[in-house]
């Protein structure tokens, strides 16, 4: 149960109690992101408030661009181990996990942040228990703006994708890249950006937000308008290391945790529109994908029909749910 605000009122006595105590608790939450991009910020966020509302009983540390080489899909077993207290994994890396992360990144199922969000307030639940039978705990979502394609050149049609090396982030937009007619590699964002620099790949599907986008432009001049998805990612915490706080600093943690996502869901809005402006700020061409969008929904049909399949009853309810509203 999430605390109340009158609890809350409570956690200042115990936290001044323990910090003048010298008894701080180290937590480190890392993301694969530039600390620009919306899993960046909201892990700062989370940070800060976390050492706020807990009078600075704890201290959170955030660590961006995939330190110690973590990335997304190895980030549920890093901190149920402990190798990292707390984790924001971008959903779609998780797909290894259970067709359930692969939800919000489905092709075409959600084109906005309220259906994001909407999708969120049906999976919640499912998510919550998949990560604790982990060892993890919820803490957090953080949505991302509308997936595009960046590429070094115009992709004007279905025809352009033919044999195109393009960077996907999952198994589901790996699958419908290669029905497209496209050469896909499914590589996580911080090693597509190598590879990219060393000309072995075209083009990478990615919303390019923030930071990351700017690390795209260095190589992809052209971004083409799919809105493919618009995915989460899941902020989570090794629930041991959880339940060892006292109970104030446990509140402290879900109230952090409450205000940040109100913070991300609050930020994506606007976000694509000031991502586009800093993209044609910085000479990138922006183009429509209406050629495109009919080719890739056709190629997708197989895959959402294939995870249906997988994700069985539990999401078959949730798409419901969603669907309903």
């Amino acid at each position: 149960m999430m605390p109340s605000r009158r609890s809350l009122l409570a956690l200042a006595p115990a936290a001044l109690a323990a910090r003048e105590a010298g008894a701080a608790t180290e937590w480190r939450i890392v993301t694969e992101y530039p600390a620009s991009a919306m899993p960046g910020e909201g892990i700062a966020t989370f940070a800060g408030a976390a050492a706020r509302l807990s009078g600075g009983a704890l201290a959170v540390t955030p660590g961006f661009d995939a330190p110690d080489g973590l990335r997304s899909a190895a980030m549920i077993r890093a901190a149920a181990e402990g190798r990292v207290t707390a984790a924001d994994a971008f959903t779609g890396a998780l797909a290894g996990e259970g067709a359930l992360y692969q939800l919000s990144a489905l092709p075409f199922l959600t084109a906005s942040a309220a259906d994001t969000a909407r999708l969120l307030r049906a999976a919640r639940p499912a998510y919550a228990r998949a990560l604790e039978a982990r060892g993890v705990t919820l803490l957090y979502a953080t949505p991302w703006p509308a997936t595009g394609l960046w590429s070094r050149n115009p992709v004007g049609g279905p025809e352009a994708l033919r044999g195109l090396r393009v960077r996907t982030y999952d198994a589901a937009s790996t699958a419908v890249m290669r029905a497209a007619g496209a050469l896909p590699a499914q590589v996580s964002f911080a090693d597509a950006l190598p590879r990219l620099r060393a000309g072995e790949l075209d083009a990478a599907l990615s919303s390019g937000d923030g930071g990351a986008g700017a690390r795209l432009w260095e190589v992809l001049p052209h971004f083409t308008v799919l809105d493919y998805a618009s995915p989460l990612s899941l902020a989570f915490c090794g629930t041991a290391a959880l339940q060892a706080l006292p109970a104030p600093a446990r509140e402290a943690v879900a109230e952090a945790a409450r205000e940040t996502e109100a913070r991300q869901f609050r930020a994506i809005l606007g976000r694509l529109a000031e991502n586009e402006a800093r993209m044609r700020a910085n000479g990138v061409t922006v183009a429509s994908g209406a050629p495109l969008r009919a080719a890739l929904a056709a190629a997708a049909a197989p895959v959402l029909a294939d995870w249906s399949a997988r994700a069985g009853d539990e999401g078959a309810a949730i798409l419901a749910a969603y669907r309903a509203g």
